[in-house]
């Protein structure tokens, strides 16, 4: 298979990296760039662990060839950490009991961020379906529920 060079825009960083032309988004953050924060779970594109936002929009990276992201703006759950410090939405996961295992976890903050950048306080069946695509085996998603609005009540 062909290598080529890909110039991705990670976390507000441009990033130069040789990969694959078959290479996922996944492979490239993870393997690359060594950004482990995106979890490899179903690998198929059903369980939502591998949620990134590409220009704002949540994109799952298991199944994104990294070549279709090119030059467009990627965020991993890396990125909304600033200084160390949880960002809001983080803490409210960490304060409201939102993560179990913690495996699903940096998906479903990733999906719930682009919920709240388009729509600042959402109502629950929003926060559900934008986190329909989003599978957690642990819990039956009133904590994660809970920590969005916690994180959306928070926000001015």
């Amino acid at each position: 298979m062909a290598e080529r060079l890909l110039h991705l825009h990670v976390n507000g960083r441009r990033h130069t990296l040789a990969a694959h032309d078959g290479s996922t988004l996944l492979e490239a953050l993870r393997e690359g760039l060594q950004l482990t924060g995106t979890k490899q779970g179903c690998d198929g594109g059903e369980c939502g662990a591998c949620t990134v936002l590409v220009d704002d929009q949540p994109r799952l990276a298991c199944i994104t060839l990294a070549a279709s992201v090119e030059d467009r703006r990627i965020e991993t759950i890396e990125a909304l950490a600033a200084q160390g410090r949880l960002s809001a939405l983080q803490r409210a996961f960490h304060e409201k009991l939102g993560t179990q295992c913690g495996f699903c976890t940096p998906g479903m903050v990733m999906a719930a961020e682009a919920l709240l950048r388009r729509e600042a306080h959402p109502d629950e069946a929003q926060i559900r379906e934008a986190l329909a695509g989003n599978l957690c085996r642990c819990t039956g998603y009133v904590k994660i529920v809970e920590s969005v609005q916690a994180a959306a009540e928070a926000r001015p």
